[in-house]
Order: structure tokens, then sequence, then C-alpha cells
């Protein structure tokens, strides 16, 4: 049975520094992002602690690809994309923390 997958965005709450990633399990990967878990990763470097845009594949193998072609495109394009999803730009974390994606 194959899983599937998420692609994410989290940016500072400045909103100066985005960070795209894929996972499986969207609740633990942000709790993992909020609170610093790996302190010396990119996203707890600069405090990438909000969700601000997702999207669920069925395969997870779709998720990296559509991580991939995120991460390769300009700051303008993943701008639009998370403007488009979330306007205000707000903290997803809220919707998502009890839910989960398995």
């Amino acid at each position: 049975m194959q899983k599937g997958g998420l692609v994410y965005i989290v940016c500072s709450p400045d909103k100066n520094v985005l960070y795209t990633g894929v996972t499986s399990d969207l609740e633990g990967r942000i709790w993992k992002h909020k609170s610093k878990f790996y302190e010396n990763s990119f996203t707890a470097k600069y405090n990438c602690v909000m969700l601000v845009w997702y999207k669920y594949f069925d395969h997870i193998e779709e998720a990296i690809a559509e991580e991939k072609r995120i991460k390769a495109g300009s700051r303008k394009k993943k701008e639009a994309l998370i403007t488009g999803f979330n306007y205000e730009w707000r903290d997803l974390w809220d919707d998502i923390k009890d839910i989960r994606t398995y």
C-alpha cells in the first residue's frame, strides 16, 4: 500500500524566509519546525515556524516531484502560490494540528 504525501511551505514570522518541504505526516513535521527539534536545521536557524501553504498528493512520489518543482521556481511564484491558498499568510497550524495524514 502506498502512502500519500504533502508538500508544504513554512515561513519566518516576518515572511522574509520561505522553506519548502515534503512529508507524509504534516502535523508531526510542522511541530518539529515550530519546536526547532533539529536545532541546526535551516528552518530553526531562520525561524521558519509558520505553516502558510500545503497540498496533499495520493502518492509520495508525486509530492516529491512537486516539491522539486516549487523549489526550482522563483520566490515570486512561491508567493503567488501562498497568496492564492492563504491570502493573509496566516499560520495554518491550528487548522491542521489535530489531523493525522496517515
